[in-house]
């Protein structure tokens, strides 16, 4: 599939900051298991949060889930800090991504699509998640990680020759929207 295939895409990107993209097949991504065991030793959102493991299921669900997608419309932003190595002026630069993520799913959906949406957060909608006591109070608004999917981006990155790293004090956040005919 090429991007033209979806009305108007292309044209409606031009008013976002969208870095770079690419039209994918979902047969091409890779499910790795040591991204899971990442999430679990090093993120403190692990078993907390419906958008991250494991909360959105086994990595085998996640997999099956993402593949009833035949399609992914892969992209990125670039985000500017002053310092980079500042874990919170870092992470404060998500939310114009997770929005961006958000606009350009809706628009997909308009177009007549079913989407799956894979970002960048560990989902901070909710002051205080749901998980495990409750469903997801906002599930048509929470865009788990593609990382809790077990997705290695820095590997689609490069399959895709897009930039994972630019250098100096800027960030590239990245999304995934998966879809099919509705």
């Amino acid at each position: 599939m090429k991007i033209e295939e979806i009305k108007g895409l292309e044209e409606y990107l031009t008013q976002f900051p969208v870095f770079e993209y690419q039209v994918i097949e979902s047969k091409e991504l890779f499910f790795e298991p040591r991204v899971r065991v990442i999430c679990q030793q090093e993120c403190e959102r692990f078993g907390t949060t419906w958008a991250c493991p494991p909360g959105v299921g086994t990595l085998e669900e996640c997999e099956r889930r993402c593949l009833a997608y035949p399609y992914g419309f892969f992209f990125s932003s670039v985000a500017e800090v002053r310092d980079v190595l500042d874990m919170q002026e870092l992470l404060a630069t998500r939310d114009a991504h997770e929005a961006l993520t958000g606009e350009i799913g809706a628009y997909i959906q308009r177009q007549g699509y079913d989407c799956y949406i894979l970002s960048t957060e560990s989902c901070d909608i909710c002051d205080t998640c749901a998980y495990p006591d409750e469903p997801c109070r906002f599930p048509d608004r929470m865009h788990p990680c593609l990382e809790s999917h077990g997705v290695v981006v820095s590997d689609l990155v490069e399959r895709h020759q897009m930039a994972y790293s630019l250098g100096g004090n800027t960030v590239l956040w990245f999304s995934l929207i998966l879809f099919r005919e509705a």
